[in-house]
């Protein structure tokens, strides 16, 4: 298990950063992927540069995805996972009230970033029967009222499934994290009847570390109470 690598986008806070650590203290290497670029490397030096290495960039931007992976492919010999967990919500709930423009973002992230990650690790994964991981949410297993957020996660739950199968013709594995409310900056203010960012992480490195012949396809998890 030691001296596996895991690609990780939106990783400079909230669940991309507590899984960088996560992963790196059960002897992980991760290679990191977000905008903030004074964040990322920051965390990549707190974790130590022989196991993490920042690649700043926009998880909308397949070629900046390839780049990073690419990266992570020259320094550490390949790839065994990625963690397509760049995404945000909306200020304005709602299909009515809601703002178009502001959609059209966040479906470039939520939609597209999972794509992008999943078409540019994909090759690499598959010569290492490796893992993807996809973050969405338990708006994505019920139905919310109006809620174009919700949707955009309902995509990650069925592609999450059918690259499961895509990915199984060649003996690779994908799992769906959904977790319910987090304490993330996703909120504005501090949330602490919510999941931790830490929990997140744990169910990410629960499949992770799964027995390869055991594919866990989704973990789904909310706060008590």
């Amino acid at each position: 298990m030691a001296d596996r690598t895991l690609f990780i986008t939106g990783a400079s806070s909230g669940i991309g950063a507590a899984t960088a650590q996560a992963a790196v203290a059960a002897g992980w290497r991760v290679g990191l992927m977000a905008r903030n670029a004074e964040k990322l490397e920051a965390l990549a030096e707190t974790l130590g540069p022989e196991r993490a290495m920042a690649l700043p960039g926009d998880a909308t931007d397949l070629a900046a995805q390839e780049t990073a992976v690419g990266e992570i492919a020259a320094r550490w010999g390949g790839l065994d996972a990625a963690f397509a967990n760049a995404g945000r919500g909306l200020s304005a709930p709602g299909t009515e009230a809601g703002d178009p423009a502001e959609w059209e973002e966040m479906l470039r992230i939520n939609i597209q970033g999972v794509l992008w990650t999943a078409k540019a690790a994909l090759p690499l994964l598959k010569a290492r029967r490796g893992h993807m991981v996809l973050t969405g949410s338990q708006a994505g297993r019920r139905t919310v009222r109006g809620s174009v957020y919700g949707a955009s996660k309902w995509f990650v739950h069925g592609y999450g499934m059918n690259l499961a199968e895509e990915m199984a013709e060649w003996g690779g594995r994908c799992t769906v994290i959904a977790p319910g409310m987090v304490d993330t900056a996703f909120f504005d203010k501090p949330r602490p009847d919510a999941l931790a960012p830490e929990d997140v992480a744990a169910a990410v490195m629960h499949a992770l570390s799964a027995d390869p012949g055991c594919a866990v396809r989704e973990i789904y998890l909310v706060p008590t109470g």
